[in-house]
């Protein structure tokens, strides 16, 4: 899942994004609004982590433009502000979730995950497709009950497949899934190997990634 990161204080930002990288989550960092801007013009996001307070002015009128513009993209707000007031504004102009700094990395990722799984109609973090069954907050997959080893990267891609499992996904929408702009000497055709990767720990289950010439690739459950 890609996520844009706005925060203008380094060493948060640098944490957040190293945080989330572990997690499997493919990570872009902007530290204005104008850099916000330039990342939104240019790629789609699963979601947006906002901080209100930034050098070129507030993170809600970055929310508030999102908003008009009709894009429904979750949005969690980072606010340094215990006022209530403040967190209430941003909720009321779109905000989907907020946290007051400092906090805790893995609620952070928690939250993100809350938001991620109601996007796609969730009650928790398992997702399940014929006889595979993954965990996200556990980082564990299981196969008829049988525990499976999986990269970081695998897992997203494992991830992103199931959240749309029975559509296409072409090789540039898994690459944007899977790679943040600070890995651009890693090409599309890279997907190619972590598809074929992912169908060798796919071997054997009722799970199988279909090839669609041209189009790019589907996972589905076979029947029986």
């Amino acid at each position: 899942m890609r996520v844009l990161i706005v925060e203008d204080t380094r060493d948060v930002g640098e944490a957040v994004l190293a945080s989330l990288d572990r997690a499997g989550f493919a990570c872009d960092l902007a530290a204005t609004l104008d850099d916000a801007d330039e990342a939104l013009a240019v790629q789609a996001y699963d979601a947006i982590v906002l901080d209100i307070n930034l050098p070129d002015g507030d993170g809600r009128d970055l929310l508030k433009g999102l908003r008009r513009k009709g894009s429904q993209t979750p949005v969690l707000m980072l606010t340094a502000e215990f006022d209530v007031t403040a967190r209430v504004e941003a909720l009321d102009l779109g905000a989907d979730d907020y946290l007051v700094k400092p906090f805790d990395l893995r609620e952070l990722e928690a939250r993100l995950r809350v938001l991620l799984r109601r996007e796609t109609g969730r009650a928790d973090n398992t997702m399940i497709l014929g006889d595979l069954r993954f965990d996200a907050s556990a980082k564990a997959v299981r196969i008829a009950g049988v525990s499976v080893q999986m990269t970081r990267r695998e897992m997203a891609l494992l991830s992103l497949m199931l959240a749309h499992h029975g559509q296409i996904l072409s090789k540039e929408r898994l690459f944007d899934g899977l790679f943040s702009f600070d890995r651009s000497e890693v090409g599309t055709n890279t997907i190619e190997l972590y598809v074929a990767r992912l169908r060798k720990k796919l071997a054997g289950s009722r799970v199988k990634i279909e090839t669609h010439r041209g189009l790019g690739y589907r996972l589905a459950a076979e029947n029986g």
